[in-house]
This record gives C-alpha cells, sequence and structure tokens, in this order.
C-alpha cells in the first residue's frame, strides 16, 4: 500500500515476489506487516524493498504468502533476495502518479502535477514522500467517498494512521469543523505537516505523532482508520474510547476476505454496520456508536 523510498539509504535489500494468480493490490497490502521501507508493482512481479541490515529474510515473506495460501488467494509463490544500489525511490514512483479523480466532486493532486479545477470540485494536492495516502490505492478512494457521504458540517475526526493526512484535509475541504491526524512514524508526521501548509487548513487539521491510545479527546464525531486488518483489530477499543455517543467509524484496509471477521469483532463493541464500500479486493465499512 505504501510505495515511498527514503532519499539517502546506499543500499537495499530487495525481494521480488511472483506469485499465481498475481494479486499486486493484496500482496502490497500485507507487506506493510514487515519492517520494509517501500513496494513498486512492476508488470508480474512485486518488488519489496528494505534496509541492508534488515533483519528480514527470506521466510519471513513466505509465512504471509503461507497464509493467503491457506485463505485460498493464491496458489503458489516464489521469493528472491537480492542487494541493489541506490535510487531515487521517489522519483521513481512519482512517473506513475497522476491526477486522480475520485468522485465527481473530489480531486486528488500530485503537487507535481498540474490540474485546472472545475466549478465545485475541491482538490487536494499531495505531495507524498514516503507516506500512504495518494489516492492511487482504492483504500485511500473508498475513505474519500464515504466520507463524502457520511461526513456533517463542523464535525470532528480523529485520523488515525494519516499518512499524507490526506484523510484530514479532505474532511476539511468537505466541511469538517476540524480534525486530528496522527500517525507513529515520523516521515509521515513531518510529510502530513507539509500537506497540510500546501493545502492551506493548518487552522483546522492539527497533525500528531503517536498512536491511537496516545489521544486524549473522546469526542469524536467521526474517526477514521485506514490501515491493515491486524492493526484494527488491535485498536479497536481505541478507536471506540475516543467516538462519542452515535458518532460515527470508518475503516479502510479491509480485505473483502476479511470483512466479515472485522464486522463481527467492531459489532462486539456496540458498534452498528450501517454502511460499506467495495472497490476491487478492498472494502471500506462505516460503523454507527450506540
Amino acid at each position: 500500500m505504501k510505495r515511498y523510498f527514503k532519499k539517502g539509504m546506499k543500499n537495499y535489500l530487495e525481494f521480488k515476489i511472483t506469485t499465481k494468480p498475481f494479486l499486486p493490490d493484496i500482496l502490497s497490502g500485507i507487506m506493510w506487516e514487515l519492517e520494509i521501507l517501500g513496494v513498486l508493482e512492476r508488470e508480474n512481479f512485486l518488488a519489496v524493498y528494505a534496509e541492508e541490515k534488515s533483519n528480514l529474510k527470506v521466510k519471513d515473506f513466505e509465512s504471509l504468502l503461507s497464509r493467503l495460501i491457506k485463505e485460498n488467494l493464491i496458489e503458489s509463490f516464489d521469493v528472491l533476495i537480492s542487494n541493489i544500489a541506490e535510487k531515487n525511490w521517489n522519483e521513481e514512483w512519482e512517473k506513475t502518479l497522476d491526477v486522480i479523480k475520485v468522485s465527481p466532486k473530489i480531486i486528488i493532486k500530485p503537487s507535481f502535477k498540474s490540474y485546472k479545477k472545475e466549478r465545485d470540485e475541491i482538490v487536494i494536492e499531495i505531495d507524498p514522500k514516503m507516506s500512504f495516502g495518494t489516492g492511487d490505492h482504492e483504500t485511500t478512494r473508498l475513505v474519500l467517498r464515504l466520507l463524502e457521504k457520511h461526513l456533517k458540517k463542523q464535525d470532528k475526526v480523529l485520523d488515525v494512521g494519516s499518512g499524507t493526512a490526506i484523510l484530514s484535509i479532505g474532511s476539511v475541504m468537505l466541511g469538517a469543523q476540524s480534525a486530528v491526524a496522527i500517525d507513529n512514524n515520523e516521515w509521515c508526521y513531518l510529510n502530513g505537516i507539509e500537506n497540510v501548509e500546501k493545502n492551506k487548513v493548518k487552522s483546522e487539521v492539527e497533525v500528531r505523532t503517536g498512536e491511537a491510545q496516545d489521544v486524549e479527546e473522546r469526542d469524536f464525531d467521526l474517526t477514521l482508520a485506514n490501515i491493515n486488518k491486524n492493526v484494527l483489530r488491535e485498536i479497536r477499543d481505541d478507536l471506540v474510547e475516543r467516538t462519542k455517543k452515535d458518532g460515527k467509524i470508518i475503516l479502510s484496509g479491509v480485505l473483502t476476505s476479511d470483512r466479515a471477521e472485522i464486522v463481527e469483532q467492531y459489532e462486539s463493541a456496540n458498534l452498528k454496520t450501517i454502511d460499506s464500500l467495495v472497490e476491487g479486493e478492498w472494502t471500506a465499512i462505516v460503523f454507527k456508536k450506540a
């Protein structure tokens, strides 16, 4: 899901992953359960990168991929490891990014692309750097579409695992009173601040570094979390506690095959499923707090 890379690293480990069938979106999503630097999708394989001094081994990837076989998502896989020299990974990935029309109203524009705004459109300008959240992935687009439907004017929004802060920025542009964007990654924190300033929402969006449990407020009207399934399971209570009564929680980063499991866990915390959207292999779910 993240596809951006730290500049200045001298050498990397490259793990070349092929599967049958090749499911790049699913593969890139689960790779972030490991301590990696980034992912590049190629024509028929996934290239995953880690620091040369990383403790990652082929067996770590084999463990993840074996799980996909048990879930009947893939039939077989192969993992090859090699050392590669430094590259400008942001420059490599920027070549593939373009303006994205999330909906008739919401446009995402990379900072290095030009776009002429049409009437009534909101244009979110993102300089991605290392952070996840450019709109190129289904999980981000799903949340933005659900925000357009469920966010109410003057809502207070909590965005957990905020990445580029795109969801917080989009929330305010859609009418939210304020948003707190929090991520435990220092690069995401710095990039979030940069994007908030770029979109002129600095007075409405507060970017923080930390975990959901570090948020002291308990009065958010709408809580967002676009993270992988395992983290969503771990932080359920943190999200619920910080959402006010009758407030809503929007989860994304969930494979459609995992939807029932996530719904069951969150509904057991006195939440009611009220909406969902699907794009490709991914789903986003809206819960309401009773």
